[in-house]
């Protein structure tokens, strides 16, 4: 097609990749504000590394599972199309670089940082792009079958399930492995609380995030003639709707109104180009409040030490706006249609089953050969002993 040879689509996706480069950035500075002190610098090393290494994974491996497209030619072969192939793989780069960042989280301040690395190129080389592959590029026939069953594709617009949903799922088995931080539990049942080191900071990562979102879902279309307009206001009324539903379910807790804007904006991915705004609205409000309901869940009465809450806003939430996209997508509510529930539901639940499983296999692995804990006194020191004490002091003159 034409259209995708033109240097306006080459600018448009590089536009999307930009910003939803930036907003690992906001990963960054939402896990740094709600980290204790000790491992901040732990936290934005972390994130800017296994940027570094997903790159590496996704560009060699990963993007060829998923696309059937490698990029071991000559320059020359590379710029057909104004290089679009080129934009196209590091704008979906930087969706697949989100998964280690939404794990991240969740294993925060107690977690090797080698072993991570070896997760990070694992999830993104192999897991990830597998059901990447199956939901937007037609992989294993599993699209046509649910056509062919439901009279509808598996519909993930801009990521979910594809995304958000893996990533929150495969962090689920990370932090059950790894266990709970030392001293976060109580032998009868007491519970000492870690309260975020930074509220501005956390707030920043949030806003961050947020701003990005509009690249990570508009951008999604991948061209400038599928641009939709309805996508952007949908993202934004499903952002309100998170926060507001976790301002009050959450009884005006900085840390839930900020995390309750992610939970919309997660769960509107999906359906984001089908739904009518009031859907988006009503999508993002069940997902902030989720969100609460499940963090408060996890955390109190489970006793699952996810940091961020990455399974809860990720996982949950990702999971909600999945199905949400077949509901709210429908034409008897509002929505645009060519969405099926049932195909909604089989697809979400097979995203969740490869994430879960690849997160116990590779997680699983690493802990049996390698070890994947801090020790206790390294914990008690700061995580910052597993990057061989990086210091927050700048060493350039040295």
């Amino acid at each position: 097609m034409e259209t995708f040879k033109s240097g306006s689509d080459v600018l448009f996706i590089l536009l999307g990749a930009i910003m939803v480069l930036a907003m690992h950035a906001g990963f960054a500075f939402l896990e740094v504000g709600t980290v204790r002190k000790k491992n901040q610098v732990n936290a934005l090393v972390k994130i800017v590394t296994d940027f570094s290494v997903s790159t590496i994974a996704y560009f060699f491996i990963g993007y060829g599972i998923a696309y059937g497209i490698d990029f071991l030619h000559g320059a020359q072969t590379l710029t057909e199309k104004n290089g679009y192939e080129l934009v196209k793989f590091f704008f979906l780069l930087t969706f697949a670089a989100a998964i280690p960042a939404i794990v991240s989280g969740g294993i925060a301040e107690r977690a090797r940082f080698y072993p991570q690395l070896a997760a990070t190129f694992l999830l993104v080389a192999l897991i990830y792009p597998l059901f990447e592959g199956i939901a937007w590029n037609g992989r294993l026939g599993v699209q046509d079958w649910l056509m062919q069953q439901f009279g509808a594709k598996f519909h993930d617009f801009a990521g979910s399930v594809v995304v958000h949903a893996v990533g929150g799922w495969i962090a689920l088995g990370a932090v059950i492995l790894l266990g709970a931080r030392h001293g976060r539990y109580g032998r009868n049942g007491e519970i000492a609380a870690h309260p975020p080191s930074s509220i501005p900071f956390l707030a920043l990562g949030a806003w961050i995030l947020a701003v990005g979102w509009f690249g990570f879902n508009v951008m999604s279309a991948q061209t400038v003639e599928a641009v939709s307009g309805l996508v952007a206001v949908n993202s934004l009324m499903a952002m309100v709707g998170g926060i507001l539903a976790a301002l009050f379910a959450g009884r005006n807790d900085p840390g839930f109104v900020h995390n309750g804007a992610l939970a919309g904006l997660v769960a509107v991915c999906a359906g984001s180009d089908v739904m009518h705004p009031l859907g988006a609205l009503t999508t993002g409000a069940v997902a902030g409040a989720l969100f609460v309901w499940t963090f408060t869940l996890t955390q109190n009465k489970w006793k699952i030490d996810d940091v961020l809450g990455v399974w809860p806003l990720h996982g949950l939430c990702g999971t909600w706006g999945g199905i949400a996209a077949g509901i709210f997508g429908m034409r008897a509510l509002g929505g645009v249609g060519g969405v099926s529930l049932a195909s909604q539901f089989v697809g979400t639940l097979l995203g969740v089953t490869i994430a879960l499983a690849g997160g116990f296999i590779v997680y699983g692995a690493l802990k049996k050969l390698v070890g994947l804990r801090l020790s206790q006194e390294e914990e008690f020191n700061g995580a910052d002993l597993s990057i061989h004490k990086i210091s927050a002091e700048p060493r350039y003159g040295d």
